[in-house]
């Protein structure tokens, strides 16, 4: 299945003690799905998942695929900078309600190019599921060039597409210029998303859509059959808000947003902390405009 469209990366609530809320989680994975979005995704950075035990993804992942209950795809987000590490995870998984893996360079390392290389061949090799891989140079510190990604697809079939958050649209440009015609190059930018499929990427792997995913499914549906003049006045109505999400970082500004709506709790575990009492107010008046 090619995973074009809306993805969300999904959130992960939090009790008031700090224990993972599985029934916020399901409320979560009810209103992306009747908001429109054409893919999960679970265990994303948005899920914070660096402050989540072993024990905890898995019960993540499983929930989201039972109460998900086959209505859409299921990504999940396995990677990290130890490759012999991801290789074993990869193994250990039960991946059986899993459509594609979404794995991120490796980040803290360093690696040169050849280095990001064998890292997702290896990855690439450990499993027969469909590979996106996840570039994010501003968290990671290691950017996947073109020429890396492009030549990772032409070895391996199952690295299908790339989610691209380097917020170089000329980086971008290159990428697509030069794909084969069955990769698909996902956004990871929501306030970049429409700029960037008007250069022929095919969809993105939202934060945003955890919240307004009516709204933001729709300017990406209208986008992918090129009606832009329509997607516009979507993008302009909700490009402060999309701005507020992340003046904060990610997922503080999301979890406020949902809180606000009822979803689930403001809570986090540290390093990551609520925004601002200020950011807060413009968030909550934000969703109120909508």
């Amino acid at each position: 299945m090619t995973l074009k469209g809306t993805g969300v990366a999904l959130v992960t609530p939090f009790h008031t003690d700090g224990s993972i809320d599985f029934a916020s989680l399901n409320k979560l994975v009810d209103k992306t799905i009747k908001g429109g979005v054409d893919f999960l995704v679970a265990l994303g950075t948005t899920g914070e998942t660096p402050t989540l035990s072993s024990d905890e993804k898995k019960k993540v992942l499983a929930a989201v695929i039972e109460h998900n209950n086959g209505r859409v795809p299921v990504v999940c987000g396995i990677g990290g900078n130890d490759t012999a590490e991801v290789v074993r995870l990869l193994h250990e998984y039960d991946l059986s309600g899993v459509t594609a893996i979404l794995s991120v360079a490796p980040y803290y390392n360093r690696p040169t190019q050849e280095g990001i290389y064998q890292h997702f061949k290896a990855v690439a090799l450990a499993t027969d599921k469909p590979i996106i891989l996840y570039n994010v140079p501003g968290r990671t510190g290691s950017n996947i060039l073109p020429a890396t990604a492009l030549r990772l697809a032409a070895d391996f079939k199952n690295i299908v597409s790339i989610k691209e958050a380097s917020g170089s649209i000329v980086q971008a440009m290159e990428l697509i210029k030069n794909k084969p015609a069955d990769f698909v190059v996902l956004s990871g930018d929501d306030n970049l998303v429409l700029a960037q499929m008007a250069i022929g990427m095919e969809g993105v792997i939202s934060v945003a859509a955890n919240c307004f995913p009516v709204e933001f499914t729709e300017m990406v549906n209208l986008a992918m059959v090129g009606k832009y003049e329509k997607a516009r006045k979507i993008h302009y109505r909700l490009l402060d808000g999309l701005d507020l999400l992340f003046v904060e970082g990610n997922p503080p500004g999301v979890k406020c947003a949902l809180n606000h709506m009822g979803i689930c709790e403001n809570v986090f575990r540290l390093p990551v902390v609520p925004v601002s009492e200020g950011t807060n107010k413009k968030i909550g008046d934000f969703i109120k405009t909508l």
